[in-house]
């Protein structure tokens, strides 16, 4: 550890809807998930130079805290949920409560020293925000659809219908402002221009790609894959090899890539000999097409880099 990171006190900070748990100096603090207690909650942790809060990914819960620590540059790590609760219990932690979870983020932090989450910009904020409401829209309507395959009635006919309509609307309206904030900034827009030169890569699976996973550019190919949830993890003890299985990542990115991999693999000739290969080594085709995924995405993150041979090397 060096003298730097001697003067870093992690802070665990467990997030509800409501509520704001906080464990600073050994010492408990309730605060609400609302301006008033964000404001609290600055005063605390300027009391204590060095701060570094260590949260997790709740859905969203978790995101006005952020901003306003990133305001205020203080640093925060938004940390995985699951990684918080094995290391919980491998500490024997089994009980689960708000203060249990803050001093347990406190822990996780002093120990893993994890690297601080970077502010996003405004413009990758409302990409973020209007790739979300997308995804939430397709699955307002496939519930729809799914309802309307047991209507008889005229009446409940008729409102399925116009329900969907304006679902629809509403998608393409997303569409077209997803379109615009990616025109109206250059780096977005380059970023953009670079997905979609894969064959495969659309609009809507270029801007899922900006929105979900920002560190395209930046990462190892392991982790670009491990982010995409597309990396395969052993399973072997002793003398027995268990099968390799996908495990984690971000779900909207893996459906992403999911769907410009079937395009890919028919009309791009690396990614098509590729999946024919792994087919003829007797892989299925589920496996093969995992496989296909991790290369559109290592090439994806390759093109954000910018190198000029790294296609033909993915």
């Amino acid at each position: 550890m060096s003298q730097h990171n001697l003067n870093i006190r992690y802070v665990g900070l467990d997030v509800a809807k409501l509520s704001l748990q906080l464990h600073l100096a050994g010492r408990f603090h309730l605060l609400t998930n609302d301006a008033k207690g964000h404001a609290q909650l600055l005063k605390r942790l300027r009391a204590h130079p060095g701060a570094h809060l260590v949260c997790e990914a709740t859905g969203g819960y978790e995101q006005p805290s952020v901003r306003v620590l990133h305001a205020a540059r203080i640093p925060v790590s938004i940390v995985e949920a699951g990684r918080v609760r094995y290391f919980a219990r491998a500490q024997g932690q089994r009980a689960k409560t708000d203060p249990i979870d803050a001093a347990v983020l406190s822990a996780y932090g002093t120990t893993f020293q994890p690297a601080a989450t970077a502010p996003a910009s405004p413009q990758q904020q409302q990409l973020a925000d209007l790739a979300q409401r997308r995804r939430q829209l397709i699955q307002m309507l496939a519930m729809e659809r799914n309802h309307a395959e047991h209507y008889t009635d005229a009446f409940r006919l008729r409102q399925t219908r116009q329900l969907r309509k304006t679902l629809e609307k509403q998608m393409e309206q997303c569409d077209a402002a997803i379109a615009t904030l990616i025109a109206q900034d250059t780096e977005l827009a380059h970023k953009a221009d670079r997905l979609k030169a894969i064959p495969g890569v659309g609009p809507v699976v270029a801007a899922t790609m900006l929105a979900e996973m920002p560190e395209l550019g930046k990462l190892t190919p392991q982790t670009a894959a491990a982010l995409a949830g597309v990396a395969p993890y052993n399973r072997d003890s002793g003398g027995q090899n268990g099968i390799r299985r996908i495990n984690g990542g971000r779900g909207a990115v893996r459906c992403a890539l999911y769907m410009a991999t079937l395009s890919a693999v028919r009309h791009d000739r690396i990614l098509k000999e590729f999946y024919l290969r792994l087919r003829a080594a007797g892989k299925k085709p589920l496996v093969a097409m995992t496989a296909c995924m991790r290369k559109l995405v290592i090439l994806m993150n390759r093109l954000q880099i910018g190198r000029a041979s790294c296609r033909e090397s993915v």
